[in-house]
């Protein structure tokens, strides 16, 4: 079996004018159903509570507040689950509530 990581996208500011007791619910038949699968996941908090750290040329760290890129759809949580391939792994992540966006699903590596 291979481990896969669903990341989940939505509009920020679309997720907070939503209800999140229903939103939560979906989350929770969804976690229900695929026990099996489920390795691990979790929310996160906004982007806004980011800290990015880039490695500077001279080979030092720069540390700013704020997600790592600009964009219209935030990584908002993800599921780890295993799966036997990724036909299977795509038949969980259409399962996962993203109201506001979208899945990714990206297998993860192995380093031998």
């Amino acid at each position: 079996m291979a481990q896969y990581l669903i990341l989940i996208y939505g509009d920020e500011s679309a997720r907070d004018r939503i209800d999140p007791g229903p939103m939560m619910k979906e989350h929770q038949v969804f976690g229900e159903k695929n026990a099996g699968a489920l390795r691990g996941g979790n929310a996160l908090q906004p982007t806004g509570t980011a800290t990015s750290v880039r490695r500077d040329p001279s080979g030092g760290f720069i540390v700013t507040d704020g997600a790592f890129a600009e964009t219209k759809e935030a990584l908002g949580g993800y599921y780890l689950i295993e799966a036997a391939d990724l036909d299977e792994a795509l038949a969980v992540a259409k399962q996962v509530p993203a109201p506001t966006g979208g899945v990714e699903v990206r297998p993860i590596r192995v380093f031998e």
